[in-house]
């Protein structure tokens, strides 16, 4: 199986990245895994809501640019379906026996994802109604998405 992250934004903190390298060297036991990263727009402190708009429009057709045509795409929304660490895994191993063997993740910029992003999503998750930093939901997912392989796997993972 291959999974991609698709993100908006670097890291720039050392620490976030030594933990995205932690869990991508974990990962490579059970998948392919992908990072690719979209640049994102500086945000004014001063923008108002038609500024907001265009630039997420820009991140967001960035993303869509980079999304393969044959994979199971799910964006990371607030709006969208909460899982336990179980369910995640069984929604995993549910995409892979329908045959799709490449799942992207979407992960957003600090405004969020446009209507068109999340309209070409085949599902839509959310791991809070909070909102998170991108830094610290890049590790959040990944660590997510190895507890679901290892539970799939049978194998012991932290309650």
């Amino acid at each position: 199986m291959k999974i991609t992250l698709i993100t908006v934004g670097k890291i720039k903190e050392k620490y976030w990245n030594m933990a995205i390298e932690e869990y991508s060297k974990r990962l490579s036991r059970y998948c392919r895994l992908e990072i690719v990263q979209v640049a994102d727009e500086k945000t004014p402190e001063d923008a108002g809501a038609l500024l907001e708009e265009q630039i997420k429009e820009k991140e967001g057709q960035r993303i869509l640019d980079k999304l393969p045509e044959n994979a199971y795409v799910i964006a990371l929304a607030i709006e969208g379906r909460m899982y336990n660490s179980v369910e995640l895994s069984k929604k995993m191993e549910d995409i892979a026996l329908k045959g799709d063997s490449h799942i992207v993740f979407i992960i957003g910029g600090s405004l969020g994802l446009t209507p068109a992003v999340l309209k070409r999503a085949d599902f839509l998750l959310s791991f809070s109604r909070m909102t998170f930093p991108h830094q610290m939901m890049r590790v959040i997912l990944l660590e997510q998405i190895y507890r679901s392989f290892r539970i799939s796997n049978n194998e012991p993972y932290h309650k």
